[in-house]
């Protein structure tokens, strides 16, 4: 079984590297999604989360953790183990090629469960279009956000899809990294 991690800074398109990768049949999960349903599942974890933020409200919890970066270790604490039992449990269940995507897969320290890495990028000026749309965000909330991302992980990766360009071109791109893996 081959373990490939998907990973890039916010707004540089990970989500559609996913659904091209899922629409060819393979098993994706993204580990933001994941993290959203274990909030919403787990009594533990979401015990844990109140009594550190005094919500459960994602927004609110990430506009904490994005202007405190105590709160976000915090967080990260709480999570990341969670998260590295999920990625191990899947692994034991999969039977064929795995990918799973998330930010903060080097951060996490979870790089090494993979097999290879994928790193998706884009211009900064395409990332703050996207991330103000997708999130309705104003043009400082966004620059926050993206000035908190740490892009010394791109050179790590296998194999880096720069994603400035249409649909067209990004499903070019992932087709040759599935025919090299």
């Amino acid at each position: 079984m081959l373990k490939i991690g998907i990973t890039g800074n916010i707004a540089s398109g990970k989500s559609e590297v996913e659904n091209i990768i899922s629409s060819l049949g393979f098993l994706v999960v993204d580990l933001d999604i994941v993290s959203h349903e274990l909030l919403e599942n787990d009594k533990e974890l979401k015990s844990a989360i109140f009594k550190e933020f005094q919500t459960l409200e994602r927004k609110k919890i990430a506009n904490i953790v994005f202007n405190n970066k105590e709160k976000l270790e915090k967080l990260n604490n709480i999570f990341h183990p969670i998260l590295k039992k999920y990625i191990l449990n899947l692994f034991n269940e999969a039977a064929s090629t795995v990918f799973v995507s998330g930010a903060l897969i080097y951060e996490a320290g979870f790089n090494n469960l993979f097999d290879k890495m994928i790193f998706v990028d884009s211009t900064y000026e395409t990332r703050l279009e996207r991330l103000m749309k997708r999130n309705n965000l104003t043009v400082e909330e966004a620059k926050i956000r993206l000035e908190k991302q740490n892009t010394k992980f791109k050179d790590k990766a296998d194999f880096i899809v720069e994603n400035d360009g249409d649909i067209e071109e990004l499903k070019g791109k992932i087709q040759k990294i599935l025919e090299v893996l």
